[in-house]
């Protein structure tokens, strides 16, 4: 039993003015509050009351734990309520980490449209392709694109997402037709630096066997949106984000390769450390995007 449980039961005691009243009072048996007071006077090595078969009283002990416990113990009630009151408050401040990708693209309006729907929020968004330390570096909430790994942390879903090879129309008659992604390997490719394996492209064969190919090229970049532009210029073979690749592909600047052989098994998430007690603006936040997403798609 913790010590602020045996406290609550000798405040409650001296309160009721007696074991029975504050047995009645609290809802607990007079013999389980006696117990408490008794650990209490163990635990501190004093006599706090003086107890007869029809009357109790402090001794000088008991009147000056009293007088100072009774005050902890509001202090605690206080900020209890208080952290409450701002679990279930939008006001404040809402820290995020986020991609570079994810701010610079189209998606990244998701983030402007929440902003503007809550503006009693002062949101802190922190643009960073690293994976941050939620907990040690302070951020409510991380959105990620990624393939989801083993956590300590809730992860939640906001959409499909993808990496497309991409290349300009002029490359491919430049460089005659690929029929395999093991052919990469000897074409100039543009490596983009955030990804963990930039040089060693993954793909799936139709059975279902992964394999990988070792690339190389005239350009390496931490940059979709570099890596891109390099693509339309007709740089070379570029690894480029779904939802920055789209309208190139949609004008013709831009041509996919080997969609069959890629893998699928990332996804846009939202992060964040706890499920018990999240606060309602992370909550608020994370339902926002999941509803965005679904809406744009």
């Amino acid at each position: 039993m913790d010590t602020l449980t045996r406290i609550r039961a000798f405040i409650d005691v001296v309160d009721a003015e007696g074991f029975s009243a504050a047995a009645r009072r609290v809802g607990k048996s007079k013999a389980l509050l006696s117990k408490y007071v008794r650990e209490l006077e163990d635990e501190l090595g004093a006599l706090l009351l003086n107890r007869t078969t029809r009357q109790f009283s402090l001794t000088e002990a008991g009147h000056t734990y009293y007088r100072s416990a009774s005050e902890i113990l509001k202090e605690i009630d206080n900020l209890a309520d208080l952290v409450r009151a701002n679990n279930s408050d939008l006001r404040g401040r809402l820290r995020i980490t986020v991609p570079r990708t994810f701010v610079d693209a189209e998606i990244g309006q998701s983030l402007i449209d929440f902003g503007r729907q809550h503006p009693e929020l002062s949101l802190e968004i922190v643009s960073d392709d690293r994976f941050v330390d939620l907990v040690e570096e302070g951020f409510d909430v991380a959105v990620r694109i990624t393939r989801l790994e083993d956590s300590t942390l809730i992860a939640r879903k906001l959409d499909d997402f993808q990496v497309l090879l991409c290349a300009s129309p002029g490359f491919l008659e430049k460089v005659g037709p690929l029929t395999h992604p093991s052919e990469l390997s000897k074409i100039p490719c543009i490596l983009d630096t955030n990804g963990r394996s930039y040089s060693n492209w993954r793909f799936i064969e139709p059975d279902g066997s992964p394999f990988s190919v070792p690339v190389s090229g005239p350009m390496e970049v931490n940059s979709p949106l570099a890596s891109v532009r390099a693509a339309v210029t007709g740089m070379g073979v570029a690894p480029v984000p779904d939802f920055i690749a789209r309208p190139k592909i949609q004008s013709g600047e831009l041509v996919t390769l080997f969609d069959d052989y890629l893998p699928r098994d990332r996804g846009i998430y939202a992060i964040y450390p706890h499920r018990r007690y999240l606060p309602t603006k992370v909550r608020t936040f994370v339902d926002f995007l999941h509803g965005w997403f679904r809406k744009t798609q």
